[in-house]
């Protein structure tokens, strides 16, 4: 956590950043204070609802979704800037950066970033940042089982344009090391095919638990 809030601090200077803790038991609310302008202990451990508690405490108009083991590219906040410059532009997210080998991991950060651009799917370790008129309009992220983000995504489209960055975020390969690569990209993959043709969230999330357990810290930051 610390190492991350600190080159999240370096590299957003003059952004506030607001970390939301859902009910962990590692200390991350100690770990995180001066690293961050607001520690937040959301007592749940739904990810929509940490994201919409850390939306509501933060000040600025443009809100910016983390998870809290991203690794940010240089110069994001003037990417995001000259992104949400066009005011037809509510929203953006950033291609992420998984590491080169295996190769498997190619099907995670090209050829999904491809297939989530024609099927309008983005998930939230893509970095989802937005106008906060926009966030309200689109009604925060649904508390859901899971796809969270994904269905946030898809309510944001309907409130203007949508523009990703071809910049990177490190993506943490954690989850896949633990997992299996080729095990979770599948699982990954078939989850996406399972929404697409309406499977029931409560069941993709059976699917899911199976598959790997989330983060339960989210960042947010506001500018």
């Amino acid at each position: 956590m610390r190492p991350f809030l600190s080159s999240l601090r370096e590299r957003t200077r003059g952004a506030e950043i607001i970390v939301v803790d859902g009910a962990s038991t590692d200390g991350t609310d100690q770990l995180a204070k001066g690293f961050c302008d607001q520690v937040i202990r959301s007592g749940d451990r739904s990810r929509a609802k940490q994201m919409n508690v850390g939306a509501d405490a933060a000040d600025g108009d443009i809100l910016w979704f983390l998870h809290a083991d991203a690794d940010v590219p240089l110069e994001s906040l003037n990417e995001i800037g000259r992104i949400m410059r066009d005011p037809e532009v509510c929203g953006g997210f950033f291609r992420i950066r998984l590491p080169a080998t295996p190769a498997v991991y190619r099907l995670t950060d090209g050829f999904a970033h491809y297939a989530g651009i024609l099927f309008r799917m983005r998930c939230g370790d893509h970095g989802m940042f937005c106008r906060r008129t926009a966030f309200v309009a689109a009604g925060g992220f649904p508390d859901v089982p899971l796809m969270e983000d994904v269905e946030f995504f898809r309510r944001l489209r309907r409130c203007g344009l949508i523009v990703h960055s071809n910049k990177r975020i490190g993506a943490s390969p954690r989850r896949y090391e633990t997992v299996g690569p080729a095990r979770l990209t599948f699982a990954y993959g078939s989850i996406a095919t399972l929404y697409l043709f309406g499977v029931s969230l409560s069941t993709l999330a059976r699917i899911y638990r199976r598959a790997c357990c989330g983060s339960h810290e989210q960042a947010i930051l506001s500018k």
